[in-house]
């Protein structure tokens, strides 16, 4: 670990927190469980049956497009983030983790379906890092734009969560570990499809610079008091910001540093590169640096995937 990111670490504000939520843009269906969900560490969970082996999947009722939005939206501003407004594959399958805590508060993270009912996000969008704490309810909705799901009886409970770190750990375990797998209670993932994973070399990563897409539903965006986002009422965090052409610009031992876009609720946004013309995550946004003077972002950082590789048998 460089001298410098680990002064980064410690002396500087990691955002590591999802943005919290008093209300809700859309209601939960009725058949949520009345169970929390059971949380298991990775030394406890043994292998994923994962018959889709990190391959990605689109129904066949489905269009595929490489642009979450119609047409060619112009950047407003100086924010490199458009507005997913899509329900084509693969954003169909990106949706936002809805979280309340054993206090009953509520915040919200991103999640990406990689099986017909898993969802990849943070351990810290399920397990409160400062408490420790174990989020009391978790629900998955997919592909929200400007508040609302196709339809809300696709929204998924969680029933399982395998997690990396419960941030008992060192600073630079939870950094590497901060990772989960949620086992939804819906196998919504043959509707709206889902999406790959590949564990690429650091450096074929960082030498395809301005090659990746980020999607995340960040607190901060969209706002619908700016000009050409009027009709996203929802407000922010209810629809997902995407940038492409970001880049993985370093590694640091196993943390990987990147320049997309992202604030809290974009937490376990993936970051995808599309391979052979097909969408896989190489990497899973989970934190951000910020000057604890200036509030202003320094870098961000991402987990690698290796430990989907051993979740599910293929190394």
């Amino acid at each position: 670990m460089s001298k410098r990111l680990f002064a980064l670490l410690t002396a500087s504000a990691v955002i590591v927190a999802a943005a919290g939520l008093s209300v809700e843009a859309q209601s939960k269906p009725k058949d949520k469980p009345t169970n929390a969900p059971t949380f298991v560490k990775l030394e406890n969970a043994g292998k994923l049956n994962l018959s889709s082996a990190g391959n990605p999947f689109k129904p066949s009722n489905f269009k595929q497009s490489k642009k979450p939005y119609a047409g060619d939206r112009g950047i407003i501003g100086y924010d490199n983030r458009e507005p997913m407004l899509s329900r084509e594959y693969p954003w169909s399958a990106i949706g936002r983790i809805q979280g309340t805590t054993t206090d009953e508060k509520n915040y919200h993270c991103t999640g990406t379906l990689i099986a017909e009912n898993l969802v990849l996000t943070n351990a810290h969008c399920v397990i409160d890092p400062k408490t420790h704490q174990l989020s009391r309810e978790i629900a998955f909705l997919p592909n929200v734009i400007n508040g609302q799901v196709a339809d809300r009886q696709d929204i998924a409970f969680a029933e399982r969560v395998i997690y990396g770190t419960d941030f008992t750990a060192d600073t630079i375990t939870n950094q590497t570990q901060d990772w989960a797998v949620v086992r939804l209670n819906k196998p919504i993932g043959r509707k709206y499809g889902y999406l790959g994973w590949r564990n690429l070399p650091v450096s074929t990563m960082i030498n395809n610079p301005k090659k990746f897409s980020f999607v995340g539903y960040s607190g901060d965006y969209p706002n619908p008091s700016k000009r050409g986002y009027e009709f996203l009422s929802a407000g922010a965090g209810w629809t997902a910001g995407f940038q492409e052409g970001c880049s993985i610009v370093k590694e640091d031992r196993d943390i990987l540093l990147h320049d997309c876009d992202t604030t809290g609720g974009s937490s376990g946004g993936p970051i995808i590169g599309w391979i052979n013309n097909q969408p896989y995550i190489v990497a899973l946004n989970n934190a951000e640096i910020k000057n604890v003077n200036t509030n202003e972002g320094i870098i961000n950082l991402a987990v690698n995937l290796s430990f989907l590789d051993r979740l599910a048998g293929t190394n």
